[in-house]
């Protein structure tokens, strides 16, 4: 009887022990999967669910599979670092997040904390990475080296000319027109008007009086798609001219269907097209033979699952120190190019080109 009941427990053991060893491992994206930003939480969550698929079907990581958690923050700091602590509690091992720059530096200190590694597809505001937290880094470029090109353009386009800067308070939008403000003065010019708008608000027709009154040429625009685009129709209706310059934030086909034929010229600011990767084919067919066109964040979502994953082979490993270390050590071959990360966890070749909106569609400048 006592042998028999050894057996079993022992068999039962066994079993515990195998089911532990062959347990997912819990990954995640957080960003605004609703909100007035959702378009873009939609790019994040289509680009890890793929790849999630794909890395799973190649056999997984360390011989285990890949379990999706998907957190929404709408881009709200508060909200962020409660879907934070919500996905370090529910035990994922990386978060490719999360978009809002406002979100992710919050945010960081939780997965600091509960030993959580991070990698942002989209957050450029550079105090992100400037914490030299361990677990932190990200795919994309800075607001520094944004703010660098822009104010080059706005320099050798609109010299002597009246250019307006205009942010929307938010860690990313006052970060990037800091950056362009500094570029262009440090060249030598004076900006005409420098003004804070609130996201989230219809009317701008008051701010738009303001930079009509002052005739300015063109109107820099440090903040979202969504205001962007408002700022851009209700410019064309009271009969301003002026280009919108702005930053990557516009990357999705939602600005234009907020402005219509008013977005026409508008620049930005953004990585070359990855979509256009010969790294990228394989991927972007599968996107688009399932209905999506993977613009925007979602092969740089995409691309950050891809690094962790191979990083954890190289570490043996799902710990975020040794994953940490490995990182920082090596280069990754990923659908949006080969990326190595500094100390910092930034970008080792970081590339921005310009993009211009032309007859409803943005195409990279040649």
């Amino acid at each position: 009887m006592n042998y028999k009941l050894s057996l079993l427990v022992a068999v039962a053991a066994t079993a515990m022990t195998a089911s532990v060893a062959k347990a997912d491992i819990a990954v995640a994206t957080a960003g605004p999967i609703t909100g007035q930003y959702a378009t873009f939480g939609e790019q994040m969550k289509k680009g890890i669910e793929q790849a999630v698929a794909d890395i799973n079907a190649a056999g997984g990581v360390l011989g285990q599979k890949l379990k999706l958690e998907v957190g929404d923050d709408a881009c709200d700091p508060k909200q962020a670092v409660a879907v934070a602590n919500q996905l370090a509690k529910a035990g994922v091992k990386f978060v490719a997040g999360h978009f809002c720059s406002g979100s992710s530096i919050p945010a960081s200190q939780v997965y600091a904390e509960e030993g959580v590694l991070q990698i942002s597809p989209a957050s450029t505001n550079p105090k992100l990475t400037e914490q030299n937290l361990k677990n932190v880094l990200r795919v994309c470029g800075r607001d520094d080296q944004q703010g660098q090109i822009a104010g080059k353009y706005l320099l050798d386009n609109y010299k002597g000319k009246n250019v307006a800067i205009l942010h929307d308070k938010s860690a990313y939008g006052k970060g990037l027109a800091d950056e362009t403000q500094k570029a262009l003065n440090a060249g030598g010019q004076k900006e005409k008007i420098y003004e804070a708008y609130t996201a989230g608000e219809k009317d701008y027709s008051a701010l738009v009086s303001k930079l009509k009154q002052e005739a300015v040429d063109v109107v820099y625009v440090g903040g979202y798609h969504t205001e962007a685009g408002l700022l851009a129709r209700q410019m064309k209706d009271q009969g301003l001219n002026a280009p919108i310059v702005s930053g990557d934030a516009l990357v999705t086909n939602e600005y234009w269907a907020i402005t219509g034929p008013a977005g026409e010229n508008t620049m930005m600011t953004f990585g070359p097209d990855p979509r256009e990767m010969p790294e990228a084919k394989e991927a972007v067919e599968k996107f688009r033979k399932a209905g999506y066109e993977p613009e925007g964040y979602t092969l740089y979502t995409y691309a950050a699952l891809q690094i962790w994953a191979e990083a954890a082979k190289q570490a043996n490993s799902t710990d975020s120190a040794k994953i940490a270390d490995v990182l920082r050590k090596n280069s990754y071959n990923t659908v949006i190019g080969k990326i190595g990360f500094d100390a910092k966890g930034d970008v080792t070749s970081p590339a921005y080109v310009w993009y211009r909106w032309n007859n409803g569609q943005y195409a990279q400048v040649k």
